[in-house]
């Protein structure tokens, strides 16, 4: 009799042992079955790696595992449109689920891909102006996103420039004017700049190997560099703030991360904040809402950082009353 109890106990133990396998292997799905996620990166690999980091811790946060319960697929576009173009192409033939992406003109290279897959750009300027939806409440089609283009900050960027240089009196304004968002801000600074009493110089560029010479053109007739949002100028913001610099340029950029890479001063919105909120609505669409039903959102917080280090090679000697406002100092 012990012998027999033993090989039943056996039994079971086995019997129990598949079962909770075979339900694993029923509750899980395998990697055919896993919903996919494009990332169609507009900068170059290693601008875009932090940000695509937010992304994906967000996306875990809310119980999307890589690998697990979904595939992101990652191409850069190093900032070209074209490629951009190419990947919203390969993307449609992979039959994604939804398409992450950043910038105008981006947005726009994947709306012409697809009207049917769903997109979210993580940081866009104008879309309503560039026709990627309806309006902010209600989007329409299938994109959404968060949109950063508020004239007032360009007005607050310009005025800070000021209380570094108290005798400011033109100013150049870095934009690829083939970027729909980039053109759409450059107009907005420019205004902002009028109201101010303030003369523009535009340097308009359409890819990396034209900054050196759009920098150049200014030829000492400007005291400061006001730098427009782009993948182009995301790409080549190592390059850009050493040539101002070389040139006493002191600039002003929108994100923390070009700062960073040695600009002076930049007043904008946290970027990995806007991307890990990209992955909520990333989150939504995955879970079944349309896009056009989700608001394009707006950031409320701005944050300023100022690079001391750079200030210092440029001689300047940033207000108390501005190193008070500062969120980040940078030395």
């Amino acid at each position: 009799m012990q012998f027999v109890s033993l090989r039943r106990r056996d039994f079971i133990t086995l019997l129990a042992g598949s079962a909770a396998a075979w339900l694993h292997e029923a509750g899980a799905q395998q990697p055919s079955q896993l919903p996919i996620v494009g990332y169609l990166g507009p900068n170059v690999e290693s601008v875009d790696r932090p940000r695509l980091a937010a992304f994906r811790q967000r996306l875990n946060d809310l119980g999307w595992i890589e690998g697990r319960s979904v595939i992101i697929e990652y191409r850069p576009a190093d900032g070209l449109i074209e490629r951009a173009s190419e990947i919203a192409s390969e993307f449609v033939g992979l039959k994604v689920n939804v398409i992450l992406t950043s910038g105008d003109a981006q947005g726009l290279a994947v709306k012409r891909a697809t009207s049917g897959i769903p997109i979210v750009i993580a940081i866009v300027g104008d879309p309503v102006g560039d026709g990627l939806v309806t309006s902010l409440a209600r989007p329409g089609g299938n994109v959404t996103g968060l949109s950063m283009l508020q004239p007032e900050t360009a007005g607050k960027r310009l005025e800070m420039l000021r209380e570094i240089l108290p005798n400011l009196r033109q100013v150049g304004i870095l934009g690829n004017v083939t970027n729909a968002g980039a053109a759409a801000e450059l107009k907005v600074v420019q205004e902002a700049a009028h109201k101010l009493n303030l003369d523009t110089i535009t340097l308009e560029i359409r890819r990396g190997e034209d900054i050196p010479a759009a920098i150049a053109s200014l030829g000492g007739g400007a005291e400061a560099l006001y730098v427009c949002v782009d993948p182009v100028v995301n790409s080549n913001r190592v390059r850009i703030n050493a040539l101002a610099l070389k040139a006493l340029l002191p600039v002003m950029h929108s994100f923390r991360d070009n700062v960073e890479a040695g600009g002076l001063i930049s007043y904008g919105p946290d970027i990995l904040v806007m991307y890990r909120r990209a992955a909520d609505l990333v989150d939504k669409i995955l879970r079944g809402t349309k896009p056009g039903d989700i608001p394009v959102e707006q950031p409320t917080k701005f944050e300023l950082v100022i690079n001391l280090k750079t200030a210092k090679a440029l001689g300047l000697t940033i207000p108390p009353t501005l190193l008070a406002r500062t969120d980040e100092v940078i030395e």
